[in-house]
C-alpha cells in the first residue's frame, strides 16, 4: 500500500480500508486504485453489473444570479443560457488560444447551476472563474465552492435496479438529466450520467451521509466497489478523454475531435456565437478556414502488445507523425487499444500507423471511437 498519509481523504476512506483497496495518491487525496480482485475483475463487473466508484475528489461548484448563465457561458463554447431544466451538458473552459483548461459537467437545478470539475483542477478552475465572474458579472452572480460534498457513481447495466431500491424514483431519469432525492434527511442530486460508457449514476450528497449511503449501495447483491485503475479503463473503452492525458491546455477543442460539444447556437451564424475565450481561432477550425494540423483518434493494435501514453506513432516510413497519450489491453474487446494525435493527413479511419514499443514498430490502424458501444439509458 502507497503512502498516503499525509494526503486528504473521502469520507468513504474506511470503506476503501475495510474492503482491503490499494491506497495511491491522486489529486491530493488518498484513493483507491483497486481492491483485492483486480482491475479487471472490477472492469469487467461494471460492465456485467453495477460498480460503484468514490469520485468525492472532483471539484463541485454552485454557481447562483440571474447573470450565472450568461457569464458563465461567456467562458465557453457551449449553451449554458439554453440548457432544459434538470438537463445537464458537457463543458469546455477554454484559455486565449482556445486551448482546454478543463473539461466538466454541468446541471440546470433551477436555482442555481451544479458544476462538477475534474480533482487535479478544481481550485485552479474556481479562482479562474471567480476572477471572471467578479469582472464580468456586474453582481448578478456568484461562485460557491462545495469542496466539502462527497460524489459517488454508481454505473453498470444492473446499476438502475440497484439504485431504486435505495432510492425510489430514480428510474424515470434518461440520460443527462437530474433530480433532487432524499435519503434518510439528507439531500442528494442525482444524474444518468457518469464516465465508463455504461447506464449509470452520479450522486452529490453531503459528506457526513456519504459512508452511510455507500453501504446501503453495496449491501445490493449487484454491486461492488471500483477503484481508479477500472474507471481508466472503463473510460479509455468508452472513448472519453481524460484530462492532463488526451487534453490540456494547448489543445483546442476542435483538435480533440470534441466538435460535438459546441452547440449550433455558438458556432459562426449562431444567435450566440463566440464571446468566449479562443472564439477566434476555435470557430476558424470549425469553419475549416484555419488548419487543424492534429487530430485526436482512436487507435487499435494489430498485434497484441499494449501501447502506452507517450509512445511515438510513426507512418511506414518511420517518420514521426503523433504520439499515444492513453493506452491499455481493453479489458472486454481482449484488444490492445490507445487514444492518440495524429497529424490531420493521418486521421482517417482505416489508415495504418505504427507506434513505436522499446524499438519495436507495432502494427496500428486508426480506428472509430468509442471502442465498446456505448449503453446509456436515453428513455
Amino acid at each position: 500500500m502507497s503512502d498516503t498519509s499525509d494526503l486528504l481523504t473521502t469520507p468513504l476512506h474506511a470503506i476503501h480500508l475495510e474492503r482491503g483497496a490499494r491506497m495511491v495518491p491522486f489529486a491530493g487525496y488518498a484513493m483507491p486504485v483497486q481492491y483485492p480482485s483486480g482491475l479487471i475483475a472490477e472492469h469487467l463487473h461494471t460492465r456485467s453489473a453495477a460498480g460503484l466508484f468514490d469520485v468525492s475528489h472532483m471539484g463541485q461548484l454552485r454557481l447562483q444570479g440571474p447573470a450565472a448563465a450568461a457569464v458563465f457561458e461567456s467562458l465557453m463554447p457551449v449553451d449554458v443560457i439554453g440548457l432544459g431544466l434538470h438537463k445537464q451538458r458537457y463543458g469546455l473552459l477554454l484559455n486565449a488560444d482556445g486551448g482546454i483548461i478543463d473539461d466538466l459537467m454541468f446541471v440546470n437545478r433551477g436555482d442555481d447551476l451544479l458544476v462538477v470539475v475534474n480533482g487535479a483542477c478544481k481550485h485552479a478552475d474556481l479562482a479562474h472563474m471567480q476572477a471572471h465572474f467578479q469582472q464580468h458579472g456586474g453582481g448578478l452572480c456568484t461562485i460557491e465552492p462545495q469542496f466539502d460534498r462527497a460524489l459517488l457513481a454508481l454505473q453498470g447495466p444492473q446499476a438502475a435496479a440497484a439504485l431504486q431500491r435505495v432510492l425510489p424514483g430514480v428510474q424515470q431519469l434518461v440520460f443527462m438529466t437530474g433530480m433532487w432525492a432524499d435519503w434518510n434527511g439528507a439531500d442528494l442530486y442525482i444524474t444518468r450520467s457518469g464516465y465508463t460508457g455504461e447506464d449509470g449514476f452520479e450522486m452529490s450528497l453531503p459528506a457526513d451521509a456519504a459512508a452511510a449511503f455507500a453501504r446501503a449501495l453495496l449491501a445490493q447483491p449487484e454491486v461492488q466497489p471500483i477503484g481508479l485503475g477500472a474507471r481508466n479503463s472503463l473510460r479509455l473503452e468508452a472513448g472519453l478523454c481524460l484530462y492532463g492525458n488526451d487534453i490540456n491546455r494547448a489543445t483546442t477543442p476542435v483538435e480533440a475531435a470534441l466538435n460535438w460539444a459546441i452547440q449550433k447556437v455558438r458556432r459562426s451564424g449562431g444567435a450566440r456565437a463566440g464571446g468566449f475565450p479562443g472564439a477566434a481561432r476555435v470557430l476558424a477550425q470549425l469553419d475549416g478556414t484555419a488548419p487543424v494540423e492534429r487530430k485526436r483518434v482512436g487507435l487499435l493494435a494489430q498485434e497484441r502488445i499494449p501501447v502506452r501514453e507517450h509512445t511515438e506513432l510513426q507512418n511506414h516510413a518511420g517518420e514521426r507523425i503523433g504520439a499515444v497519450t492513453s493506452g491499455l489491453l481493453g479489458p472486454t474487446i481482449q484488444q490492445p487499444i490507445a487514444i492518440g494525435y495524429v497529424q490531420s493527413a493521418y486521421a482517417a479511419l482505416g489508415t495504418p500507423v505504427q507506434a513505436l514499443v522499446r524499438g519495436k514498430a507495432v502494427p496500428m490502424e486508426v480506428a472509430a471511437l468509442p471502442f465498446v458501444p456505448p449503453r446509456y439509458h436515453r428513455g
